[in-house]
């Protein structure tokens, strides 16, 4: 990994050495294994009696939010009631809603909705609804295209996504970094109608030496730490640590400085490591004898903290995590799947926090309650009071993890999860080629988090994924097919199958190998609709690509129109421009000489709508390669 990785974002949950632990025993962080004479509420496992909550949670989250200990077990109690209202609401409260977060000062669920049917619902399934503007799709839509504006990056932006409490897309820019272009990239944003937040700070790649808890050691380089204890599909043990730690291939890992005590390797093979836009996250197998994966968690004073199973956190949820340095921290959940740059280093899709953290906390286990949430990832330099966007504590959801390299959580104390997801929904044809079917479906829900969904061509996997999508390969030509999904959760319960779907591939000979995608997106005033299409093909697209697009649209002269090659390569299909105002509607088809792209990977359509003259529909559009 070399001297850089020290700088990177240190792992805290921990590995204890063997002259630490009798028995050389892998442990996430190993603390206190009875409840302290102080803590009279504290039970097995440091559970308090009367919440099945952590006493060590109940004691952070008082300290964190100025609380009693009575006033933090009914927050907590609450917050419970909220996670189980959110998995219930009605499907269509789900399609009419542009998120849901824990409001903590009224003690439920809070569900924004777009119509005044899904208020009704939300309230009769128990949440608090507010009317909101903007869908989800419009969230993301605006999101995708602050993203194309961010580009490589643009000084002081360090951060964009969704705030769901205030139904906006937010930017977060450190003033202090700021130039010239910045204040250009800001006239840009704000046409998009999103919020800027201005900082004097922003997060950074966490450093520092970790002073106290049970570190691992990659090869020679200095230490990261454990977060969750993890087994694979074929019962071999791992635990789970950040990706910017397991960078480097099949490297040694160690349990002890000076490379002693061999633990296993981390990163096997190049493909258990991920520090991208795709997440920080990263796996290391325990392959040497002696070594014992605990479900573990050291809070540092407090009753040791058990791991009963994983969830995604909401908005709102009180979140704690332990760490070498700033230890048991608790703290609110401000976002979830927000972007962040980490100068230089963009990372999607991640969990900010106002709990505190300093360097050498980084890696660390994130918990709801008893459940592991996520993977300590970045942060501020100091901690302060009321943090604001540039001082937050950052990290990586852990199911991401856990679906992307299908692993099961080592779990323990009796409160291990036996309840299935529910079935994926409308599984649905989004493309064929000569040897692939690609398919999505709409998502299932769990009691406690879906880690994955399993693709069965007939009786056989085909296909393990962790998003709501995929692409089987491998297929002969004009052959029919059947389909079905299965989901998991981290505790390896599956779903029953959903509903079959059927599809045939395309004829060979060269005529299979145009992809389409059929998602609706909306074309507005001074916006980009951004459609992407994943290609498995192999080798060199054609010489010349054939683009059919079709547009619900009122004045055509409004739209500019561009392929996107999986190089990053753009193809102008259409101009905006022209006089007069004629409407697009139904399918027009383009031609562009290609620059030697590949025909596979993620190609996309931009439609840019360059006038004010009202909104309209991409509806589908084809790419033949």
């Amino acid at each position: 990994m070399g001297a850089g990785k020290a700088l990177w974002r240190r792992k805290l949950l921990s590995i204890a050495s063997a002259a630490a632990l009798a028995g050389s025993v892998l442990a996430l962080s190993v603390g206190p294994a009875a409840a302290s004479a102080g803590d009279p509420q504290a039970g097995a496992n440091g559970v308090a009696a009367d919440t099945g909550h952590p006493q060590a949670e109940i004691d952070g989250v008082a300290s964190a939010f100025g609380l009693t200990t009575d006033q933090a077990r009914a927050q907590l109690a609450a917050q419970d009631a909220a996670h189980r209202v959110a998995a219930a609401l009605p499907a269509d409260v789900r399609a009419h809603s542009a998120g849901y977060w824990f409001d903590a000062a009224a003690g439920k669920l809070a569900v924004a909705v777009t119509t005044a049917a899904a208020t009704d619902e939300a309230r009769a399934a128990g949440a608090e609804a507010q009317t909101v503007a903007h869908s989800q799709n419009d969230l993301d839509r605006t999101t995708a295209a602050v993203r194309n504006l961010v580009g490589a990056g643009v000084p002081g932006v360090f951060s964009w996504g969704v705030d769901v409490r205030n139904n906006s897309v937010t930017v977060s820019v450190d003033r202090t970094r700021s130039t010239a272009a910045t204040a250009i990239f800001l006239d840009q944003a704000r046409d998009l109608g999103v919020t800027i937040t201005g900082t004097d700070s922003s997060p950074r790649p966490q450093s520092g030496t970790v002073q106290t808890g049970s570190p691992w050691w990659p090869g020679s380089e200095s230490n990261c730490s454990v977060g969750f204890g993890v087994m694979d599909s074929g019962g071999g043990k791992g635990f789970l640590t950040a990706g910017h730690c397991t960078n480097d291939v099949d490297q040694p890992a160690y349990g002890a400085s000076g490379q002693q005590n061999r633990v296993g390797t981390s990163n096997v093979g190049g493909a258990h490591s991920v520090n991208a836009h795709e997440g920080d996250m990263g796996l290391v197998a325990v392959t040497e004898p002696g070594w014992t994966v605990l479900p573990v968690v050291n809070t540092w004073g407090q009753p040791a903290v058990t791991v009963s199973g994983a969830v995604d956190a909401m908005v709102g949820d009180r979140v704690c995590h332990s760490g070498n340095t700033s230890h048991w921290q608790c703290g609110e959940v401000k976002y979830t799947h927000k972007s962040v740059d980490y100068g230089g280093n963009v990372v999607d899709d991640l969990t900010w926090t106002t709990a505190c953290s300093l360097g050498g906390d980084s890696g660390g286990g994130w918990l709801v309650g008893d459940k592991a949430a996520g993977l300590h990832s970045g942060g501020p330099s100091q901690c302060v009071q009321n943090p604001g966007d540039g001082d937050m504590s950052i990290f990586q959801p852990v199911l991401e993890a856990l679906g992307k390299w299908q692993l099961t959580l080592v779990t323990g104390g009796g409160g291990s999860d036996s309840t299935p997801p529910t079935v994926p929904g409308s599984p649905r044809i989004t493309g064929t080629s000569a040897t692939s079917v690609s398919l999505a479906w709409d998502a299932s829900t769990d009691n406690v988090g879906v880690t994955g969904y399993d693709v069965y061509n007939g009786s056989s996997l085909a296909a393990s994924v962790a998003q709501t999508s995929a692409t089987v390969t491998g297929l002969n030509p004009d052959t029919a097919y059947t389909f079905t999904v299965k989901a998991r959760d981290a505790a390896g319960n599956a779903s029953p199958a959903s509903t079959a779907v059927a599809a045939r591939t395309q004829p060979g000979g060269g005529d299979g190998r145009t992809l389409t995608n059929d998602t609706d997106y909306p074309i507005r005033g001074y916006q980009t609709a951004s459609s992407p299409i994943t290609s498995t093909l192999t080798g060199r697209a054609a010489a010349t690509l054939t683009v059919g697009v079709t547009i619900q649209y009122a004045c055509a002269e409004d739209l500019a129109v561009t392929l996107v090659d999986p190089n990053g390569w753009s193809y102008w299909l259409k101009n905006a421009g022209g006089s007069g105002c004629t409407p697009w509607t139904g399918a027009k088809t383009f031609s562009a000489s290609s620059f030697s792209s590949p025909a596979g990977g993620q190609w996309q359509l931009r439609v840019t709508d360059r006038g004010s003259r009202g909104t309209g529909l991409l509806d589908s559009w084809s790419l033949t390669l």
